[in-house]
C-alpha cells in the first residue's frame, strides 16, 4: 500500500471515527434527557398524590386518582426502561465499532499502539478495555449506572400500583406490603435478566475481526 493509499484510508477511518462518536453523544444525551424526563414526572407524581390526600383526607375519589396516577407513571416507566436498554445495546454497537477503527490504524502504523488507552480488539477483552481502561469491571459499575437508577424507581413504582391494587381488592395492609414487595422483586430480577441477556445476544452473534492474544 502506497503512502497516498494509507492517508486516503487514516481519513475515512477518521471520518467514520467521528461518525460514531456523534450518534453515540447524541444516543447517550437522548436518553438521559428521557430519564430526567421521567425521574420529574415521577416526583410530579408523588407530589401531587400527596396534595390530593390532604384535600380528600385519603377518601373518596382520592383512591381512583392514586391508581390513574400510579398506572401512568408505570407506562412511562416501562417505555423508558425499554429505551434505556436499548441505548445500552447500541451503545456496545459503537464501542465494537470504534475498537475495530482502533485496530485499523494499527495495522496502518503498529507503532502507536502504545498510545491507545482503549480497546483495539472488538472482542469481549476489548470491549471491556474500553468500558473499563484502569481496573477489572466489577458490580459497582453495574449498580451505579443510569439503567440501575432507573430500574430501582421503576420496580418499585410497579410495587406500589400491585400495593395499591390488592389493598383496593382486599382493604388488607399486610397483603398488599407483601404482594406488593414479591412483585417489585420479580419485575427487577425479570428487568435484570432481560438487560443481561441482550448483552450476551449482542456478543454471541458477534464476529470479532481482531481478538485479544491470549493471555
Amino acid at each position: 500500500m502506497t503512502d497516498a493509499q494509507k492517508s486516503l484510508r487514516a481519513q475515512m477511518l477518521a471520518t467514520e471515527h467521528w461518525s460514531l462518536l456523534a450518534s453515540r453523544s447524541t444516543t447517550q444525551s437522548e436518553v438521559l434527557t428521557r430519564i430526567a424526563i421521567f425521574l420529574t414526572l415521577v416526583s410530579a407524581g408523588l407530589v401531587t398524590l400527596g396534595v390530593l390526600g390532604n384535600a380528600t383526607e385519603f377518601r373518596g375519589w382520592f383512591g381512583i386518582a392514586a391508581l390513574g396516577i400510579l398506572v401512568l407513571l408505570v407506562l412511562l416507566g416501562v417505555i423508558t426502561q425499554f429505551r434505556v436498554f436499548n441505548t445500552a445495546t447500541e451503545d456496545l454497537a459503537y464501542v465494537l465499532a470504534m475498537n475495530r477503527l482502533r485496530g485499523a490504524y494499527l495495522d496502518l502504523d503498529p507503532g502507536i499502539e502504545r498510545y491507545f488507552l482503549m480497546g483495539t480488539t472488538d472482542d469481549e477483552t476489548g470491549i471491556g478495555q474500553t468500558y473499563y481502561p484502569f481496573a477489572v469491571r466489577d458490580r459497582t459499575q453495574v449498580f451505579a449506572s443510569s439503567a440501575m437508577v432507573m430500574l430501582v424507581v421503576n420496580t418499585a413504582l410497579i410495587g406500589l400500583l400491585t400495593g395499591a391494587l390488592i389493598y383496593t381488592l382486599t382493604a388488607s395492609v399486610g397483603w398488599s406490603v407483601a404482594v406488593g414487595a414479591v412483585v417489585a422483586v420479580i419485575s427487577f430480577l425479570f428487568w435484570m435478566f432481560r438487560g443481561y441477556r441482550s448483552y450476551l445476544q449482542v456478543l454471541r452473534t458477534h464476529v470479532p475481526l481482531r481478538r485479544s492474544p491470549p493471555a
